[in-house]
């Protein structure tokens, strides 16, 4: 039997992981790294620490499992998506830390861009609307701000790129620079309908065509490595996706109009849109899930900047609870919210919203609030946001949604469970296996290598189903008083 490795290279820290032919998970390693903030509230992340993490997570993935180096017959690459990253091509180095996805500090790019006119050519093109939460205009402030950064592309010599770009050039000591449809498309800088870098896009963001990766399938062949030595041969990497396209490909998402929502630092509401590019509602996005097989297939899409990273911000920085297994004890340990209401937006409101400048908020206090309202407030603002992206992308298909599936760490919090279905009025499907997204990468590359199929490796899903108890009118009542707290927080 030969196993699969892959790599879910995550906002968090990198995860190795070790599966064999069939789609079981043998072992997993977690591995955080730093996260580099500052007082405007910027985000970034250490590349070189991540490079040595991801090889440390699949040495020691593997040790656990009790599999040899030769044993691995291919690696599979998950990875946070729109943080960007800048290196020297010629060096290896990095230009900087690379630019966290959360991180909005080029938001005045971004409305100098905006002023222009230019949102409208963006969303025509891309998808996506003209954010600074995508990476063309993290690389655009790269470029502005890092001397270096200019000097290597007169050089000829600067490339940037995702997190998977970075780490397969890393892994093949630099003979590959390459990227997948699935991280292509959230760069800002992707023609949808052409399927290539856009050139105006390119252009108008200050970069050059040869800065940017080779856009692959996500199946295909990636380049090999020894993870430095790690393996006595050379290993392909032969899967690589986005972390919530991954998972969308595990939840087996395959058919258009089925939806999965991934719950981790943030959230990533996605629907299969099928072969051909979809028209989607204001506040969410078109994306494409993935090129396989020799096709793509699109997705719609709305991403959270906040939803997990809501119940770390209890444990950290607010020190109200020591662990988050607290938050659905005391959760549940009240009737309601007490009319209190948590807008976690800490960099900004991402879809429907796209508000930038709006900032975090506690709506609602009164004398009578106690620490466990604000701590169910913080659990219940998660499903209300995923409820937000949701209504819009019933708006733009034929028939609402009857189902969502769902994974991610948060989705063993069973309050947490339970009050999303209630305030979707709709069954949730949960994922036996946490982690989906470096299941997806793993089965691309089984999958992609030719030992595993498809009907293998999904028929070890299993799922958790979940339906509403919530009335009607409680269910409409709270949905409002959380649109009425986001108003209100977007009108200061």
């Amino acid at each position: 039997m030969k196993y699969i490795v892959s790599i879910d290279q995550s906002t968090a820290g990198t995860k190795g992981l070790v599966w064999d032919n069939q789609g079981t998970l043998l072992s997993r390693i977690d591995i955080p790294h730093r996260q580099i903030t500052n007082e405007k509230g910027w985000v970034s992340h250490d590349l070189k620490e991540i490079y040595v993490n991801s090889i440390k997570a699949v040495k020691l993935a593997l040790e656990k499992a009790g599999i040899g180096p030769d044993e691995v017959a291919g690696i599979g690459i998950s990875n946070q998506r729109e943080t960007a990253a800048a290196w020297d091509r010629k060096s290896g180095e990095p230009i900087c830390d690379a630019v966290v996805w959360q991180c909005g500090r080029a938001a005045d790019l971004v409305r100098e861009l905006g002023a222009s006119g230019f949102a409208a050519q963006v969303r025509e093109i891309t998808g996506l609307t003209l954010s600074p939460y995508f990476s063309g205009a993290k690389f655009a402030w790269i470029l502005k701000n890092s001397p270096q950064a200019r000097v290597s592309q007169e050089k000829g010599s600067l490339c940037c790129g995702t997190i998977d770009s970075w780490l397969i050039f890393a892994f093949t000591n630099g003979l590959c620079f390459k990227t997948d449809y699935s991280n292509a498309s959230r760069t800002q800088l992707l023609d949808l309908d052409a399927l290539c870098w856009s050139k105006p896009l390119v252009e108008a963001f200050g970069l050059r065509p040869e800065n940017l990766p080779e856009i692959c399938h996500s199946d295909s062949f990636f380049g090999e490595t020894t993870l430095e030595g790690l393996f006595n041969k050379a290993v392909p990497i032969h899967g690589v996706l986005g972390d919530s396209h991954a998972a969308l490909f595990a939840n087996r998402c395959l058919e258009p109009y089925s939806a999965k929502a991934t719950y981790g630092t943030g959230s990533s509401v996605m629907m299969n849109a099928g072969k051909a590019r979809p028209k989607s509602g204001e506040g969410i996005v078109t994306s494409l899930a993935w090129g396989m097989k020799g096709s793509v297939d699109y997705v719609l899409e709305g991403n959270i900047n906040y939803t997990g990273a809501v119940i770390k911000w209890l444990v950290e920085d607010m020190e109200l609870i020591s662990s988050p297994k607290e938050a659905p004890v005391l959760a549940a340990s009240v009737e309601d919210n007490g009319g209190v209401y948590v807008v976690p937006a800490f960099s900004g409101l991402g879809a429907p919203w796209f508000r930038d400048s709006v900032r975090a908020a506690i709506v609602g206090l009164n004398r009578g609030s106690r620490k466990a309202h604000l701590v169910r407030a913080a659990e219940e603002c998660i499903c209300y946001q995923i409820r937000d992206v949701v209504e819009v992308m019933n708006a733009s298909i034929p028939q609402p949604l009857k189902t969502l599936r769902l994974d991610g760490g948060p989705t063993r919090d069973i309050f947490l469970m339970q009050f999303q279905a209630d305030i979707l009025g709709m069954e949730v499907q949960i994922s036996g296996t946490e982690e989906l997204s470096g299941a997806g990468a793993a089965f691309c590359a089984g999958i992609g290598l030719g030992i595993a199929t498809e009907e293998e490796l999904f028929s070890q899903k299993s799922v958790t189903v979940m339906h509403p108890s919530m009335d009607q009118g409680k269910r409409e009542s709270l949905y409002q008083g959380w649109k009425r707290a986001i108003a209100g927080v977007a009108s200061i």
